[in-house]
């Protein structure tokens, strides 16, 4: 069995539905692609949770070190980390309540994907947050 990315209408249900999302590796520095993503997400209307094993404060928020670390529900996860990381993230998201995970560009772990999805969690792997948002929403 493979991973497949949900379609479109189910993508653009989650980022309807969505409010607050972690994320997890947004760096402090305005130039990466983590920070951008997440501004642009902020922008429109998403509170941003930073999960970051530095920095106290990012886009304004406060920074939690760990996903066991952030109070309160989330409705999304976003991940940006190297492929062979993805997959002790996935595992940190399982033992939340978190209903999604997002990794991003080059973000693959099929057979964390496959688990996540086996224990009834929404997975999109692969793809940029920002310009689905921008394709689907706007």
């Amino acid at each position: 069995m493979s991973f497949e990315n949900p379609g479109d209408d189910e993508v653009r249900a989650l980022l309807s539905r969505v409010k607050r999302i972690a994320v997890v590796g947004l760096s402090p520095k305005a130039h990466r692609d983590s920070y951008r993503v997440s501004a642009y997400m902020q922008r429109h209307g998403y509170e941003i949770v930073p999960v970051y094993p530095r920095e106290d404060e990012i886009l304004g928020a406060r920074v939690h070190r760990s996903l066991a670390e952030v109070p309160g529900p989330v409705d999304l996860v976003n991940v940006f980390r190297r492929a062979d990381e993805v997959g002790a993230v996935v595992d940190e998201f399982l033992a939340t309540d978190a209903p999604a995970i997002w990794t991003q560009y080059d973000c693959v772990d099929e057979a964390a994907a496959l688990r996540a999805t086996e224990r009834g969690r929404f997975v999109v792997m692969d793809r940029c947050l920002m310009v689905e948002h921008n394709r689907l929403l706007r």
